[in-house]
């Protein structure tokens, strides 16, 4: 391998760079030369170690030899593809694995090299394959603001946003999924500012708030006289979107009759008002969002196939709150900065059992839960700290119990073993026999957990007493 330039004009500014190679020396070489060419350079000595990684921090490109240790490349490729699809894979390989590398960029890896392989070359390869793939959060200037509102550390979330950056570029419709309160209207709106059509109107409408009659003028508008009540002529918010975006929020609640009317309008790009006979060209991308289950809608007939294929051109699935944990902290912590300053308070923490109480209640309304919750603890706070007694409050849901493994362990034991002596009535034999282990066994499991099976025995019948006839 030829020596790498000092530097690079085409590296993007602290681009991180993933090596995987079992082969120390190239790899400490490599480290060196890239640091140098002003990329961030982590490495790993096997396929595992690899995935372990990358699920700590995702870079913005792996490079990979064929020949590992515990796993061929072309394995950790297809593990990092289905993984991570929005991820580049320069694979680097000898001569006798060709076939292989030319399979997996049949499968969809960036580019292979063979070793020993010129530097320019490598250099060059890894510039085109950042080009295509999303920046890490931070990298470039003004590379928030694309996604204000989006409060994250979560790999999930990392994830999520660079394919969403990926998805902006492009006038695909794409199609959000997400429990109630996790933030699609946030997500859809930081893919609108990504777009080429950032300068443009983002327009935002809930299709289940707005009943059926409604809704079919608030998207198409209406000319004067269209329906009683139409004194004037009402632009519709597909029109008032042109250039721009248009989020449908809900979608799975559109009804029927609309939906075949958006479908004519996605498929010919062109509106007609209510009342109207002319159609007027329109220029709007189109984002979706729902919480409901549309394939099952279609095959019970309430949400039509061909619309949902227009819709669903790419997906993005927002994760809930519940599987984010790791962000609790740090969205609570703004909230709190924002709302303290809109309440005028002077409210500047949580105290450390506040912060895990939050960290670890069960959040069934995701975002939009935790936002109202900081808002009522804000309201009430009376100190500098939010106490943990008032976020008990605000909660109102009991917190999801953390417990040692250890914990976990002996309370599933006991419980195990306490349905064993109700459904045998106390008998140790037939219990025993159930949990599949000897009597003397269960009999030590029982004393561990001071457990009596006699208490698990029915209560023999009482005959009643014989009543005094002369009564």
């Amino acid at each position: 391998m030829s020596a790498l330039p000092a530097s690079s004009a085409t590296a993007a500014p602290r681009a991180h760079l993933l090596l995987v190679d079992d082969d120390a020396d190239l790899l400490r070489l490599l480290t060196m030369r890239l640091g140098a060419s002003g990329y961030r350079v982590s490495t790993a000595a096997s396929a595992e170690a690899a995935l372990a990684r990358l699920a700590v921090e995702l870079p913005q490109l792996v490079i990979s030899d064929i020949r590992l240790p515990d796993r061929d490349g072309l394995a950790l490729f297809q593990a990092i593809r289905a993984q991570y699809p929005a991820l580049p894979v320069i694979l680097l390989t000898a001569h006798g694995t060709i076939p292989d590398a030319v399979e997996a960029t049949s499968l969809g890896a960036y580019a292979y090299l063979t070793k020993p392989f010129d530097a320019k070359v490598l250099l060059e390869r890894i510039a085109q394959a950042l080009s295509l793939s999303a920046p890490a959060p931070g990298q470039e200037a003004g590379d928030e603001q694309w996604r204000a509102g989006l409060i994250s550390r979560s790999q999930c979330m990392a994830e999520l946003l660079a394919e969403a950056k990926l998805v902006a570029v492009s006038d695909a419709s794409v199609l959000i999924r997400g429990e109630s309160g996790s933030g699609k209207e946030l997500l859809a709106n930081a893919i609108h500012r990504a777009s080429r059509r950032a300068k443009a109107p983002f327009i935002a409408v809930n299709c289940g708030a707005i009943p059926e009659a409604l809704l079919e003028s608030e998207l198409f508008g209406h000319v004067k006289g269209a329906y009683t009540g139409a004194a004037t002529a009402r632009e519709g918010l597909l029109q008032a979107a042109d250039g721009g975006t248009l989020f449908l929020d809900e979608i799975g609640d559109m009804p029927l009759l609309l939906q075949v009317k958006l479908l004519r309008v996605l498929q010919e790009r062109m509106v007609r008002q209510l009342g109207s006979d002319t159609a007027r060209p329109i220029d709007v991308r189109i984002l979706s969002a729902t919480h409901r289950d549309l394939e099952a809608a279609m095959l019970d007939g309430q949400f039509r196939e061909d619309l949902y294929y227009r819709l669903n051109v790419i997906t993005l699935t927002l994760p809930p709150l519940a599987e984010r944990r790791e962000d609790i902290a740090l969205l609570a912590s703004r909230f709190l900065q924002t709302l303290a300053a809109k309440y005028a308070k002077r409210v500047n923490g949580f105290a450390p059992g506040a912060l895990e109480a939050l960290t670890t209640a069960a959040w069934p309304g995701n975002v939009r839960q935790l936002y109202n919750v900081v808002e009522h603890v804000c309201a009430l706070a009376t100190a500098p700290l939010v106490p943990l007694s008032l976020v008990q409050r605000a909660l109102r849901v009991p917190s999801l119990e953390v417990l040692s493994y250890t914990e976990a362990k002996q309370r599933f034991e006991r419980h195990y073993l306490v349905q064993l002596l109700k459904l045998t009535d106390g008998n140790v034999a037939d219990a025993a026999r159930l949990a599949e282990r000897n009597r003397t066994e269960f009999y030590r499991l029982l004393q561990k957990h001071e457990l009596d099976a006699s208490l698990f025995r029915a209560e023999p019948a009482v005959a009643p007493e014989r009543q005094d006839e002369s009564l």
